[in-house]
């Protein structure tokens, strides 16, 4: 997964580890100032389920690509000044430990930085079709519960659902 060489985005799903250092390295730019990168990790526990020893992703695929654009498209009109952004996620198999997902934008101040890269990792969760599975000690299942998926224009500012 290797990022474009002259646009100010970049989204994908990979089936290989994400390329943090990559993602750092490739977010920044002269003008920018802040650079925020989130990077989800697979934990090895979730709500009333200890000992979770591994995480598997689905995406509609078709879908994915064009909703983080919204999503980042929304994340521009509200915070004009960002510069590029990286929103990836990882599909298939993820050990614990390793990143499932990596949101990263710069701006010219940390303020906007911090903003749009909370707004496009909450609004990646609640906008984009994409489904985990954990397996942990005592059994297997796809997420806790099912999520309606929201669109990037209807969001809060802080990228939660407000439908």
């Amino acid at each position: 997964m290797n990022p474009p060489e002259s646009a100010e985005t970049w989204v994908g799903l990979s089936e290989t580890p994400l390329p943090l250092d990559r993602v750092h390295a490739w977010v920044g730019r002269p003008d920018c100032g802040g650079i925020v990168v989130f990077s989800g990790t697979a934990r090895d526990h979730s709500q009333g389920r200890p000992g979770v020893t591994v995480l598997e992703y689905e995406a509609y695929e078709e879908q994915v690509i064009p909703r983080l654009e919204t999503l980042i498209d929304e994340a521009r009109a509200r915070w004009p000044d960002i510069g590029r952004v990286a929103l990836l996620h990882r599909v298939g198999r993820v050990e614990i430990g390793d990143s499932a997902v990596v949101a990263a934008v710069s701006a010219p101040h940390r303020e906007e930085a911090f903003a749009a890269a909370r707004f496009c990792i909450d609004g990646l969760k609640a906008t984009v079709p994409i489904w985990k599975k954990e397996a942990w000690q005592g059994g297997e299942s796809w997420g806790l519960e099912a999520q309606h998926i929201s669109d990037a224009a209807a969001l809060h500012p802080s990228g939660e659902s407000v439908s």
